[in-house]
């Protein structure tokens, strides 16, 4: 546990809360008895989570209309998003699975990943309280926003292009990530965007998210859009 508490820069005061963050319900019915699995904590995670980014994009972005800072934090707490937090973190190496779960690659599984971060949240949310939870989001789910200064800094690039490019259902858009640069506490991640086989734009940033979101904005400057 403790190499995972240096992962997360969090000392648990009772361990007990992270290892049952750690517990799949196919490990769980194994087992049966006093073990519980992370149902409860992810439930109790995808609140607080909820709640704190909520707070965050609201303060920042004092200007942003009620619809767009739904959006905005519903692509910040999806499972797309959280998966790759988890797996950032490397929660997926210390999961307990059930036999059948754990052989046909559970610790890979996107959904379990993502509920798994959202029960870990929750643990050091119950053993720290409210701003050790806060500080775990401001460390991971919200550490790009940091590099923004206000509400026009931040545009979903991505989700534009897409939108674009899904009018032709022929096409199809991917992003490569092709470098990674720099200390493990300062990396700067290089990725292209492809028109099919074609590359449209390439993009820098401290994560493989804000580097994508990077290349597909100049993707669309590329194609004559206003951004």
């Amino acid at each position: 546990m403790e190499s995972l508490e240096k992962r997360l820069d969090y000392k648990f005061n009772n361990v007990k809360y992270l290892k049952n963050a750690l517990i799949h319900s196919s490990y769980a019915n194994e087992v049966r008895g006093d073990t519980h699995s992370n149902e409860r904590l992810e439930f109790l995670g995808d609140s607080v989570l909820s709640i704190i980014v909520a707070e965050h994009i609201f303060n920042k972005y004092p200007n942003m209309p009620e619809g767009e800072l739904t959006k905005l934090r519903a692509s910040l707490v999806c499972e797309k998003s959280l998966c790759v937090f988890s797996r950032e973190l490397g929660i997926g190496d210390y999961l307990l699975l059930g036999n059948g779960e754990d052989k046909n690659g559970g610790r890979e599984r996107d959904s379990i990943l993502a509920d798994a971060f959202e029960a870990v949240l929750a643990a050091i949310y119950i053993d720290g309280g409210f701003n050790a939870a806060k500080k775990h989001v401001l460390n991971t789910v919200l550490r790009d926003f940091e590099h923004h200064s206000d509400e026009d800094s931040f545009k979903d690039y991505k989700t534009v292009l897409q939108e674009i490019i899904q009018r032709n259902p022929e096409e199809s858009v991917s992003y490569i990530l092709i470098d990674e640069s720099g200390p493990d506490h300062d990396k700067i991640f290089t990725v292209e965007v492809h028109l099919n086989s074609n590359v449209i734009g390439c993009g820098k940033g401290k994560s493989k998210k804000q580097a994508e979101q990077m290349a597909a904005c100049q993707a669309l400057k590329l194609m004559g859009e206003s951004i």
